[in-house]
């Protein structure tokens, strides 16, 4: 759920921000780029807090080699793309490539929700609406890309 707030948040921080006083905020794209990678930066992060990398080790599917250094690849390229969304020229290539990271990410999630797994101590997004949010979360950066 705090993807989706950052993400949400995020987005009409920045969108009242641009339509009040910040000119480089007044349209929809930059401040989605802003949303976006607030998002990065919340799911990035925890990459790199013990704790939290033990679970996200677990999620990686079984037959996957090397899940903690799947899961600092993974940290790396959420922090590096939401720090390309906020440089201008390099914006639409890092939504696009986290478009793409997203995609290959799910397969984490699907097995995570399957074997019951836990996060922060509560069980992770059931299947249907983890696919629903990835669904937007993809769509979202694609439009960011554009």
């Amino acid at each position: 759920m705090a993807p989706l707030i950052a993400l949400v948040g995020g987005f009409a921080a920045l969108r009242l921000l641009g339509l009040f006083a910040v000119d480089g905020l007044d349209a929809w794209q930059p401040a989605l780029r802003g949303g976006l990678a607030l998002m990065f930066v919340t799911t990035g992060v925890p990459h790199f807090i013990p704790s939290w990398r033990r679970e996200f080790a677990a999620m990686v599917p079984p037959a996957l080699p090397r899940p903690a250094l799947l899961v600092t690849l993974t940290g790396v390229l959420e922090l590096a793309g939401a720090v390309g969304l906020a440089v201008p020229p390099l914006a639409p290539f890092a939504a696009g490539g986290l478009a793409l990271l997203m995609l290959a990410m799910f397969p984490a999630n699907v097995s995570a929700a399957r074997r019951g797994l836990t996060l922060a101590g509560k069980p992770v997004t059931p299947l249907p609406a983890r696919t629903a949010e990835q669904v937007l979360f993809v769509a979202v950066a694609v439009a960011a890309a554009v």
